[in-house]
């Protein structure tokens, strides 16, 4: 698997050096408007120093401050399931990969609760085959798109814990959840909302079956409408905070 991974790395390094592929940032910036949880500290830069030193040189230093989940990021199984990885236990064979894309746009825009099923999965499949194992799942609801109106994206606007009540977007069932652990084999799992659990969720059970068996996922991912359904890499790697729950994730796809 190591050999199979750095060979992956040393072809990607090549390609993208060659200018063979096209390099897709999934990443939303992170800045004073960037959409975190109602009862999650959002996105803070203090700035420490900007200008000129004594020394006669310009420099720039800033201090942020940010919840872990918030803004494109990961949530690590630990956050969902005791005993599983933290941020920086996850193997990076987990994070780094091939990709495809489940498309439920027109789903999604019909019912923003929508929850992502098992006859999703099988209608790609039936187009493109059997997932791959090892394969990373990136959910396209077209959400991305509503970014940063947190009321549009969200469902609400409002803070606190009495506006977690208000959320709508859309997620992952937990019979879809349950199907990917048990009859395919995934690395890993991303969508354009807030949550893998759609907004109304109160038990957060997809997160809970998916981080059971060491699987992250990646939340409020960017820029999913101009992906294809397949044939294409990403690259997600998160904060190494030791012993966290989740954190900011720069995300990326190298597509042909």
């Amino acid at each position: 698997m190591k050999i199979l991974f750095s060979a992956l790395l040393l072809l990607t390094m090549a390609q993208a050096l060659a200018g063979e592929t096209r390099i897709i940032d999934l990443t939303h910036s992170f800045n004073a408007e960037t959409v975190y949880w109602p009862t999650a500290s959002g996105f803070e830069l203090e700035v420490d120093f900007k200008g000129t030193t004594d020394g006669g040189f310009y420099y720039e230093a800033n201090t942020f401050r940010s919840a872990e989940h918030g803004g494109t990021h990961l949530d690590a199984p630990i956050h969902f399931a005791e005993g599983r990885q933290h941020a920086d236990e996850i193997p990076l064979e987990r994070l780094i990969g091939p990709a495809v894309v489940i498309d439920v746009t027109s789903q999604a825009a019909a019912d923003r609760d929508y929850r992502v099923s098992v006859e999703d999965f099988e209608s790609w499949e039936g187009d493109h085959g059997k997932l791959p194992d090892g394969i990373i799942v990136l959910i396209h609801t077209g959400f991305g798109k509503l970014w940063p109106d947190r009321k549009a994206y969200m469902g609400t606007a409002e803070r606190g814990a009495e506006a977690v009540a208000k959320l709508h977007f859309p997620g992952l069932h937990p019979e879809a959840a349950r199907w990917l652990v048990e009859k395919r084999s995934i690395h890993a799992i991303g969508l354009d909302t807030p949550s893998i659990d759609f907004g109304q969720s109160t038990g957060f059970e997809a997160h809970r079956i998916l981080m059971e068996q060491n699987i992250p996922a990646f939340e409020n991912v960017a820029n999913l409408d101009q992906l294809p359904e397949k044939g294409f890499e990403v690259i997600a790697l998160p904060m190494k905070i030791t012993g966290g729950s989740g954190g900011p994730l720069r995300i990326v796809a190298r597509v042909p």
